[in-house]
């Protein structure tokens, strides 16, 4: 059965190809984005969809109406911008993100999947994969901002209002609108133009991964999936298998391209986000859903992107693939206030 989706952040990294995926399944999709990452391609620009040029802090009940499912994929995107006002991530990840719940249930929406994060794992302490009965120990605002926003959605689910929370692992793979600052796209970057994978930490913690397009599909699945499987749900996307230590990450980068070298960087050490993730969960509810891709299938795929499309180091650590160079481009420029907002001047 078609359903009409409004997909908030449809101009980024993961919404770039969730698009795509809902739409080939047959539904109507709405996209809802303020426009940071417009124009950061990788290759041609995704094509245009129908959409909302709005701050997921101004959406109004009248924009929501009519809606099957929200899947709520904007946000403040990674550690580093989270840092750079941790304010303003709450305020966007959090406060922005319940009041979108609560405008989709004044308006009737049914079904809101809340795209959520293992980062509020934070720092386990533990090799013992995590379910989504463990603890949360987030180590950044943008990882503790997802717990806030999970916790003040779920009191609103009732027979009328059925939320769900994704809780993606580390996310990688090729996207039009890819990002150079996740770690598998990051390393496999570096490596490739330089034929060096030059290691930040000692490599030791561990991390879920999980590729761009199982995350979409993983979206689409609980959209479709029969209302009471899912509902006031948290659920890790990922696959169990797909945990890693970060420096297997880099040999397998190693592996897929000859000649290149590890090295770890002098005085390196652990970084605090450290923890596996148990995801038997999605793929005993939808086994469907259940991942069906590994980082070295990612790896290869981003070598024959990165080489396609001709992209060079500068390119990955610069403002076209990483998102906090973006962000700092356009406030450099004036053009974004130091809330993430668009100056009236420019939206003018």
């Amino acid at each position: 059965m078609s359903m009409r989706i409004l997909l908030t952040g449809h101009e980024g990294y993961i919404g770039a190809v969730a698009r795509r995926v809902f739409a080939d399944a047959g539904h109507d999709v709405v996209g809802l984005d303020t426009g940071w990452y417009v124009g950061c391609d990788l290759g041609p620009a995704p094509s245009p969809i129908p959409s909302i040029e709005k701050d997921i802090r101004d959406v109004e009940v009248d924009d929501l109406v009519g809606f099957d499912a929200v899947a709520h994929l904007a946000a403040v995107s990674n550690d580093p911008i989270g840092e750079l006002d941790p304010d303003t991530t709450y305020e966007i990840n959090h406060r922005a993100s319940v009041r979108l719940a609560e405008v989709a249930r004044h308006a009737g929406v049914p079904r809101f999947l809340f795209s959520s994060s293992c980062s509020l794992y934070g720092a386990a302490g533990t090799d013992a994969p995590l379910d989504e009965e463990s603890g949360f120990d987030p180590v950044t605002a943008y990882g503790h901002s997802k717990v806030l926003a999970e916790q003040d959605i779920s009191p609103m689910a009732d027979d009328s209002f059925s939320p769900t929370y994704l809780r993606n692992a580390t996310v990688y793979g090729s996207s039009p609108r890819l990002r150079g600052d996740v770690v598998v796209n990051n390393l496999t970057g570096i490596a490739f133009d330089t034929g060096r994978i030059e290691m930040t930490s000692d490599g030791s913690p561990w991390r879920p991964l999980v590729h761009v397009a199982d995350v979409a599909n993983a979206f689409l699945a609980i959209a479709e999936a029969p209302r009471d499987l899912v509902h006031d749900e948290a659920i890790n996307i990922g696959r169990t298998s797909e945990n890693y230590r970060i420096r297997d990450v880099a040999s397998i980068v190693e592996s897929a391209l000859p000649g290149s070298t590890v090295s770890f960087a002098e005085g390196a050490g652990a970084d605090k986000r450290d923890y596996r993730v148990d995801c038997s969960k999605l793929e005993r509810l939808l086994p469907h859903a259940t991942p069906s891709r590994t980082v070295a299938d990612g790896v290869r795929e981003l070598i024959e992107d990165y080489g396609r499309f001709g992209v060079t180091l500068d390119q990955i650590n610069g403002r076209q693939f990483t998102r906090l160079r973006r962000i700092d481009e356009l406030m450099a420029e004036g053009r974004l206030d130091e809330k993430l907002r668009w100056r009236a001047a420019v939206a003018a």
